[in-house]
């Protein structure tokens, strides 16, 4: 995890953690409409169901904005560095020397 807590770096990219000022009720609500929603996806794959794949997809979308994974940050600025790789964004040097 970055040392101010907004990533986390997995193969060699930062991804945002969930929002930490969510209560722990919010959270885990989120993650249960998170999870569902990916069941949905797998279901929907297995079915070939193209519009069932979509809704699932959105619902995925939306519990992860819900969880401040995606969209607008959840820290003061609105830098977002999501997904790229970490040699490549300002975390290069702490990833280097950690």
């Amino acid at each position: 995890m970055t040392p101010e807590g907004r990533y986390f770096v997995h193969q060699q990219r930062l991804w945002r953690c969930t929002n930490p000022n969510l209560s722990e009720t919010e959270r885990q609500q989120f993650v249960r409409e998170l999870m569902k929603a990916r069941r949905d996806v797998k279901s929907a794959k297995a079915s070939g169901d193209k519009d069932a794949m979509q809704m699932a997809r959105d619902a995925v979308n939306e519990a992860k904005i819900q969880l401040g994974e995606r969209g607008p940050t959840w820290w003061d600025d609105d830098t977002d560095h999501n997904r790229q790789l970490v040699r490549n964004t300002p975390y290069a040097d702490w990833w280097e020397t950690r």
